[in-house]
């Protein structure tokens, strides 16, 4: 009697591993087909956001940059005063207002003198400027600073004899 439930053990146990590997590697072939389309999945996501990310940082380039129609920026009239105006009217410092030209704030000190013109796009930038409200204006500037990198604060430089000696 023992050899015969040895032997229906047996059978029984084969029978079931044919059923269960009958039944598991066609599975186990979609789980890998599904793996394999997943992964594919996964990288054109990543390479759509890289592009939409690309895009984005070019929309936003081209929303910030100050251009005005080069005829209209021959034509428009400058002087010291109406660039302190502006400046004034759009609550803006002479470093703020610069770094939105893109010049710097000694520069814009000059403008507003009457000791130097804008010339070029830096006088595009300021027409440009004419037509945007106080709102858009900080927009822009948070997005210019944000983007600036850190400046680095210079390290004090030693002195020539060295540290003093108290006597």
């Amino acid at each position: 009697m023992h050899k015969l439930e040895q032997v229906l053990r047996s059978e029984i146990i084969r029978l079931a591993r044919k059923e269960v590997n009958a039944a598991f590697i066609p599975l186990s072939q979609g789980v890998r087909t599904l793996r394999r389309q997943v992964s594919s999945l996964r990288k054109t996501v990543a390479t759509l956001d890289k592009l939409r990310a690309g895009l984005e940082a070019k929309k936003r380039a081209e929303r910030t940059k100050l251009t005005a129609p080069e005829e209209q920026a021959k034509t428009a009239r400058l002087s010291p005063l109406l660039i302190k105006k502006l400046r004034t009217r759009l609550g803006l410092s002479q470093g703020q207002l610069a770094c939105l030209v893109g010049v710097s704030r000694q520069a814009m000190a000059f403008w507003e003198l009457g000791k130097s013109r804008p010339q070029g796009q830096n006088r595009a930038a300021l027409v440009a400027l004419r037509g945007i409200g106080r709102r858009e204006v900080k927009r822009m500037l948070g997005e210019k600073t944000s983007k600036a990198p850190e400046q680095k604060r210079a390290k004090p430089r030693a002195r020539k004899g060295g540290a003093r000696n108290a006597r």
